[in-house]
């Protein structure tokens, strides 16, 4: 895999590639879609019968009812597909994903014996699942080999979302992300200490040189791990692990080169020193307080939960073997509290964008999360939201998708039936269609 472009070529292509680069051969320069509702994403309305004209790779028009454009049966190279017993909604947007790994009881030695081309080639099939799963667009949050497959998806090479990707994400020495934790001595001699090049940091120069060499290396934003983390080789899960000075170098150089900053974060004080030091949004959350809700409203800062990735490593944390035992206790402990500070942070009014941590369960079941969203006290109205507007405006992108709005890329993802009645109808998406083309859904008998 080649090395990542410059951060400026990459956000090119991503909001510019030509979308006839990735479609199959014979894709018509127009389709007509006819939706039987269509889910209005900033009003969080389910509206009545609606026609969307695709036209190269973007909405032209947005039509109530049942309709079809004048002149449109004299155009041959027209499509028409029938979703009138379908939901359409837009392309759905996971804020927090890893694209170049997935869980396994094998996960951990792996790292010892995989080559970077063994997790690009797994990558592959990964962001296939994804999008298969009705997620359009994704932000990678950790992981090398994405900055290349995100690349590789804009030109057209491979099938997945589209990818806003951090790259390495950064840590303190010994903390969430570094790469040397778990390897004995003699590995660890010969590894060197990581330095910012590799994203680790123990000084404010350190901070600003990391974020400069994500930048090099064409990261999409910033990812920093605020606190210790459930699956590394460590035994504290939610110690704060910046400084203030540490976060706030980092925030302020990341702003200078148009980054977004992603704070991983567990516990309380982590959190405060994250939204405290600027950064654009908390994920995970877990021991989230009245004090930190207050703090990131203040701020304006969003939360972005992964209660499935929670659940998930609460199950399996025990199943005798599938983690360290370093790991296990921090995955029973908090897993299961990431759900109860979701449904408290929606009842308070903190800004909340969709996303799971996929990756920490098999990728493709990122519609789980619906429900999981649901349980906690949020209407399905307002978790179909949160992965399509409030995921867009999280990564800056409203203006290009989030919404079924004319002039906005064509990314569409249709349902049988009403989502607002039924949200585990987000589990099995039968129609999905990104930047004009059909990935998932013609072969079905629908056009």
């Amino acid at each position: 895999m080649r090395r990542a472009l410059p951060h400026s070529i990459a956000l090119a292509l991503l909001l510019t590639a030509a979308p006839a680069a990735a479609a199959p051969a014979g894709q018509p320069a127009a389709t007509l879609l006819h939706c039987g509702g269509l889910f209005d994403a900033d009003s969080a309305k389910l509206l009545g019968p609606h026609t969307l004209v695709i036209r190269e790779g973007r909405i032209a028009e947005v039509l109530p009812g049942d309709r079809v454009p004048e002149g449109w049966a004299a155009d041959t190279e027209a499509t028409t597909t029938d979703l009138r017993d379908h939901t359409c909604l837009p392309g759905l947007i996971d804020s927090h994903v890893h694209l170049d790994g997935e869980t396994s009881k094998d996960a951990y030695s792996e790292g010892f014996r995989l080559d970077p081309e063994d997790e690009a080639f797994r990558a592959v099939g990964y962001a296939e699942r994804t999008l298969l799963a009705g997620f359009t667009t994704v932000r990678d949050l950790g992981g090398t080999v994405t900055l290349a497959l995100r690349d590789a998806i804009a030109q057209g090479l491979v099938r997945g979302p589209r990818i806003v990707a951090a790259g390495k994400s950064i840590a303190t020495t010994g903390g969430h992300a570094d790469p040397t934790n778990g390897v004995n001595r003699e590995i660890g001699h010969a590894l060197g200490h990581p330095g910012p090049e590799e994203g680790v940091v123990n000084s404010v120069d350190d901070a600003r040189q990391a974020v400069r060499q994500r930048y090099k290396e064409g990261s999409d934003l910033i990812k920093i791990t605020a606190t210790g983390g459930v699956l590394s080789f460590a035994k504290s899960g939610d110690n704060p692990q910046f400084t203030v000075a540490e976060i706030e170098e980092i925030v302020r150089t990341a702003h200078d080169y148009g980054f977004k900053v992603a704070a991983h974060a567990h516990g309380k004080e982590g959190m405060k020193r994250a939204v405290e030091g600027g950064v654009d949004s908390i994920e995970h959350g877990t021991y989230m307080d009245d004090e930190v809700m207050a703090l990131m409203k203040e701020h304006g800062t969003w939360y972005v939960p992964t209660i499935t990735a929670g659940n998930y490593v609460s199950e399996k944390s025990k199943e005798p073997g599938y983690y360290p035992e370093v790991v296990r206790p921090k995955a029973a402990r908090i897993g299961p509290l990431i759900k109860a500070t979701a449904g408290r942070a929606y009842a308070a009014g903190v800004k909340i964008a969709f996303g799971t941590d996929a990756g920490v369960y098999p990728h493709g079941q990122n519609g789980r999360e619906f429900a999981l969203m649901v349980d906690t006290g949020m209407p399905p109205a307002f978790a179909l939201q949160s992965a399509t507007r409030n995921a867009a405006q999280l990564l800056g992108e409203w203006e290009q998708v989030g919404s079924l709005s004319a002039g906005k890329r064509a990314d569409v993802v249709a349902v049988r039936g009403n989502p607002l009645e039924d949200i585990a109808l987000l589990e099995d998406v039968a129609f999905v269609m990104k930047d004009g083309v059909v990935y998932k859904g013609a072969a079905a008998g629908m056009d």
